[in-house]
């Protein structure tokens, strides 16, 4: 079985490839076992693969799920959150959820939740940071698995109206360079009082930066690292 597996972030420039086409000897595997075949193979980033989850199909697979030929395949390491030639914007369905490598307009996302019934709306906005510590950041460079990171935004705001009944959520993200004081990300929820509103927010940001594969390498004036996942082992399934 030849499986065609995408690659993203550190690991991709570990591997020097965004895609790798690995031959198994079986006609399936599990997910844990093909990370393990993959460390024998690329010993080089036998660490990096150990703490990355497989997604297959846009999904994030168990240890023992079966994977077989033909399967959408990719190595998700822990995420953080491409430059391409061509302009990228990709929305959901309903407008709501987006991920683009141009310019996030508050009000533009804002105005995806508003209400007649909802007295309140809150947009979380995040920005580039120059000063972490006594390190400086140059720029910040973002990197998504599109399609599965468009497909968590939506769960998020699933998530969402499960939990908190009524409420609206919008959520654009950006790609590719990021400069100081730009918004990378804006949250948009809106509910009929503002304590579900706040909680909300909060769950939808924690949940975005557990789950979404979205990478961002942090550009310094002496070189550059990508910011995985820092608060411990990395379960992108793992209830909040």
């Amino acid at each position: 079985m030849v499986l065609r597996i995408q690659l993203f972030a550190g690991l991709a420039e570990r591997l020097q490839t965004s895609v790798l086409t690995f031959s198994v000897q079986t006609s399936e595997i599990t997910a844990d076992a093909l990370k393990i075949e993959l460390s024998k193979s690329y010993p080089e980033a036998a660490s990096q693969i150990s703490v990355s989850f497989v997604a297959v199909n846009q999904e994030y697979a168990p240890g023992d799920y079966l994977i077989t030929e033909g399967s959408e395949v990719a190595l998700i390491p822990p995420v953080s959150g491409g430059d391409g030639q061509a302009p990228v914007h990709t929305e959901s369905q309903d407008g709501r959820y987006c991920i683009t490598d141009q310019p996030l307009s508050v009000d533009e996302v804002t105005r995806k939740v508003l209400h007649p019934d909802h007295g309140a709306v809150l947009s979380f906005v995040g920005t580039t940071r120059e000063m972490t510590g006594e390190q400086r950041t140059v720029h910040l460079e973002y990197e998504a698995y599109i399609p599965m990171a468009l497909s968590q935004l939506e769960s998020i705001g699933e998530d969402i109206a499960s939990r908190w009944p009524g409420t609206l959520c919008a959520i654009s993200h950006r790609i590719g360079k990021v400069d100081i004081m730009e918004t990378s990300v804006i949250i948009a929820v809106s509910t009929g009082h503002r304590d579900n509103c706040y909680e909300a927010s909060r769950y939808a940001i924690e949940k975005l930066k557990q789950s979404v594969p979205i990478w961002k390498k942090e550009i310094w004036e002496d070189g550059s690292e990508w910011k995985g996942h820092q608060k411990g082992p990395w379960d992108p399934t793992a209830s909040l």
